[in-house]
C-alpha cells in the first residue's frame, strides 16, 4: 500500500516543539499508526556556553518552531504524485501545537533527499573497499578522473583525503566518502 517514507517539515508554536512531538508519538502508539508515521525528531544541537567563567553543554533546537516527521507516501494518481494519506495529515495538522505543515499555500511539501543529509536527519552510509595507502581513483568533482592515494578516512565525517600529485608536488584533496574509487591495475 505505502510505496516509500519520506521527511515533512511541520510548524508549532514556538517553545512547543517538544511537546508536538510527544504528541504525535503517543497518537502512532495509541492509534497504532507505526506503518504510516515512521519517526518523529526535533533536530538539537549540543553547544559549549560559558557564563561567569562557567563552561556548560546546552541542548539547543537548530529549527525553532519546526518538528520532522517521517510518512509514509503513496502514488496519488489524481495529483500524479507520491502523497501522504488525507488521514495522516489531517491527524497531523489538527494536533495541539500545530500551526501547518511547510511547504506553498500550506500544503505538504516533502524534503528532497539532498535536503535531508544536509540537515543530518539521516545518516547515509557509504561502505568504503579501500583503505589508507591504497590507490584511488576520483568520481566526480573538478578532480575527476585524477589517481592518488589515501592519506586519512573519516567515517564520521563522511570524507576521505587523498593525496594527488599535481605539477610536480603531492597536493591534499578533502572529498566525500563516496567520491573515490579504488583503482584499476
Amino acid at each position: 500500500m505505502f510505496e516509500d517514507y519520506k521527511w515533512y517539515v511541520v510548524h508549532t508554536y514556538s517553545g512547543y516543539e517538544n511537546k508536538v512531538a510527544d504528541n504525535i508519538r503517543r497518537i502512532v502508539e495509541n492509534h497504532g499508526l507505526q506503518d504510516q508515521i515512521l519517526e518523529v525528531c526535533v533536530p538539537t544541537e549540543t553547544v559549549v556556553e560559558i557564563k561567569e567563567d562557567k563552561r556548560r553543554e546546552v541542548e539547543r533546537k537548530i529549527f525553532p518552531g519546526y518538528v520532522l516527521v517521517k510518512l509514509a507516501v503513496s502514488y496519488n494518481e489524481k495529483a500524479g504524485e507520491n502523497r501522504m494519506t488525507d488521514e495522516i495529515w489531517y491527524i497531523i495538522r489538527n494536533t495541539r501545537g500545530v500551526t501547518g505543515f511547510v511547504g506553498p499555500d500550506g500544503r505538504a511539501v516533502p524534503l528532497t533527499e539532498a535536503e535531508v543529509y544536509k540537515l543530518g536527519v539521516e545518516k547515509r552510509s557509504v561502505s568504503v573497499d579501500y583503505a589508507v595507502g591504497d590507490l584511488v581513483t576520483i568520481i566526480g568533482g573538478s578532480f575527476d578522473g585524477f589517481s592518488g592515494t589515501v592519506d586519512d578516512i573519516d567515517i564520521e565525517n563522511d570524507t576521505v583525503r587523498v593525496i594527488i600529485s599535481m605539477m610536480g608536488r603531492d597536493t591534499p584533496l578533502e572529498l566525500g566518502l563516496d567520491q573515490v574509487e579504488p583503482a584499476v591495475d
